[in-house]
């Protein structure tokens, strides 16, 4: 055999073997929520995206399920920045920084980059025509976000007199949807979100604020009882 052979057999099998072999993912770049540029490699996990509420078949907003003890919310929470611009925002809408929270952690996390499977961005998980309804031209900025949030809820609230189950479930699945069925729609994924806010805003510890919140009262109403007479009671 001519000597001459043997490397460019053996050029050639290295170049077969590096064919058949799975090439790795290239080198990407982004930019974090700090503004830092990030390199990051193809085969490293996902970024964290989405909220913590399940996907669901039909549901109003389906989102990637997340856990509400990570340690990004957690930091999320404790962000002397992101507390400040809830605090303002709240303020400036008589909305309790709490509940602004409460559904901050619920929606998102705290994770400012959260973007989920049917387009709601940022910490409180604006859909687009919501977020150009409020004036939101970054989404992803937390200071503008959670200013379009917070009008939202309290345009919600206002709305519904106060009733923080159909305000929070007109914010998951829509007005229409609560106007349609007079309350909280029969969807798992609302229904499970209205809890959740709740469970978050109620629980002990919370900062909950009850002088810029009450449940509402019923409506007084006249009766007339078996005697003629006529009674007024909210009961």
């Amino acid at each position: 055999m001519n000597k001459n052979c043997i490397p460019v057999a053996v050029l050639v099998a290295g170049a077969l073997f590096a064919l058949s072999t799975p090439l790795r993912a290239q080198i990407a770049t982004q930019v974090d929520e700090h503004g830092k540029l990030v390199f990051v490699n193809g085969d490293s996990p996902n970024t964290r995206r989405g909220s913590t509420i399940s996907p669901t078949a039909g549901g109003p907003r389906s989102r990637t399920p997340l856990s509400a003890e990570s340690t990004a919310e957690t930091l999320g929470a404790n962000d002397g920045r992101l507390d400040r611009i809830v605090r303002d925002a709240a303020v400036r809408h008589q909305v309790d920084p709490a509940l602004v929270k409460a559904v901050i952690s619920t929606e998102s996390g705290w994770n400012p980059q959260a973007v989920s499977r049917k387009g709601a961005v940022g910490l409180m998980q604006l859909i687009p025509g919501t977020a150009q309804r409020f004036g939101v031209g970054n989404p992803f900025d937390p200071a503008q976000n959670v200013e379009g949030g917070t009008t939202y809820l309290k345009a919600l609230l206002d709305r519904y007199d106060g009733d923080l189950s159909k305000t929070l479930a007109a914010y998951n699945a829509g007005e229409h949807a609560v106007d349609a069925n007079r309350g909280v729609p029969p969807y798992w994924e609302t229904q499970r979100y209205v809890q959740k806010v709740q469970d978050a805003y109620f629980r002990p510890g919370s900062g909950r604020n009850s002088t810029l919140w009450t449940p509402p009262r019923n409506p007084v109403r006249k009766e007339v009882d078996s005697n003629g007479r006529v009674i007024f009671t909210n009961e």
